[in-house]
């Protein structure tokens, strides 16, 4: 039933990058969709998950172990390198700026955390336009919700994880509520998406 969805949602699309967020979850949703993506990936993927402020975040190096691509934390004024897996770290807010490299910030948390995943995304928008595609997963709160609704505004591809399979479902729920992403699918499917992204 989803095969079809999934191949109108990216007819006509050309996808320069993809944003992931999570919160509650995530760490084992991002390790059912994004080990077995091809070291060549035509695309950098930027992740966010909440991470409390004084813990070292360890999501890079623990996702080193599964990935075939190159994976790190992403550095104030770095630029963006397809082919790459980027983990915000703890305490600074990431954003991605016009000229596609990276900003770290100390704003004060927005739903109660920092790194948060609206930050990300909304400034995503604002870069890629509607060659970006964002994706929600599993978590507690609305963080997101906006920042996936801003990604649709400027065109780019929405996907939101099945409530009924989140652990748990707040935040893919809100991010519905707030405006229809293009698509709804369990995680098995959105790791489809992301390979069949190196073929459209």
């Amino acid at each position: 039933m989803t095969r079809p969805a999934i191949k109108d949602a990216l007819a006509g699309r050309h996808i320069e990058a993809v944003v992931i967020g999570a919160s509650a979850g995530g760490v084992a949703a991002l390790l059912r969709i994004l080990p077995g993506l091809p070291a060549g990936y035509a695309r950098p993927v930027v992740a966010v998950l909440h991470i409390p402020e004084r813990r070292h975040s360890q999501l890079a190096e623990v996702f080193a172990h599964h990935m075939e691509m190159p994976v790190h934390e992403a550095g104030d004024k770095e630029a963006l390198s397809d082919g790459t897996l980027y983990f915000a770290g703890s305490g600074y807010h990431l954003s991605i700026e016009r000229d596609r490299t990276f900003s770290l910030s100390c704003e004060p948390p927005l739903h109660f955390a920092r790194p948060a995943i609206d930050f990300l995304m909304e400034s995503a928008a604002d870069a890629y336009g509607e060659r970006l595609a964002g994706i929600l997963l599993t978590g507690a709160n609305q963080d997101g919700a906006a920042g996936l609704a801003a990604i649709g505004a400027a065109g780019g591809l929405t996907i939101v994880q099945d409530p009924a399979e989140a652990q748990v479902p707040v935040m893919p729920q809100e991010a519905i509520r707030l405006r229809a992403p293009d698509l709804i699918l369990p995680l098995w499917d959105i790791h489809r998406l992301l390979l069949k992204l190196e073929k459209n």
